[in-house]
């Protein structure tokens, strides 16, 4: 299903950029990294398994949820998966955040220069330059296997939903 609009902050708010879909080569997006180097996709993943973990802001309580909740899954999965988790923050708060919630499992880049990834996949809440929530998971050959919407921005991922479909990929 197309992504149209997302529930933020109780009004409904377009979602702009081009929708990406199952079975479609993730496009590459470059992004920041922490230490403000640039981050680009294809060039900076290994060929795993990759969960794309976006939200708006890692200050919020439910980006701050999801984050710690990836951070904590990245202990129990393969060596073969590697979870990114991408908000518009800028690197600095996401270096702070990070370091004062021990989230050291993950990587975190920022979308906030270029909105390259929010454009590629189709995650910009319109007229805020904030990415909607979203979870994506993209295979070794960088094909897109699986993409969960959250619609009310408020609400946390599927986790149980994302956590099967990851199992059901990395058993093929």
């Amino acid at each position: 299903m197309d992504r149209e609009f997302a529930i933020f902050g109780g009004k409904k708010v377009a979602v702009t950029g081009d929708t990406v879909r199952i079975g479609d080569k993730a496009p590459n997006f470059r992004a920041v990294n922490n230490d403000l180097s640039v981050f680009d996709f294809y060039n900076d993943t290994s060929r795993k398994i990759k969960i794309i973990s976006a939200s708006p802001s890692l200050d919020t309580g439910t980006c701050s949820l999801q984050a710690a909740y990836f951070n904590e899954k990245a202990k129990e999965l393969s060596g073969d998966v590697e979870i990114i988790t991408v908000t518009v923050d800028l690197p600095f708060a996401q270096k702070r955040f990070c370091g004062a919630n021990d989230i050291n499992n993950i990587r975190t880049v920022s979308d906030h220069r270029h909105l390259e990834f929010g454009d590629r996949f189709g995650l910009v809440l319109e007229g805020l330059r904030l990415l909607t929530r979203a979870v994506i998971i993209i295979d070794e050959d960088n094909i897109i296997r699986y993409v969960q919407h959250v619609y009310e921005v408020a609400d946390e991922p599927d986790y149980d939903d994302v956590l099967e479909a990851l199992k059901e990929i990395v058993e093929q």
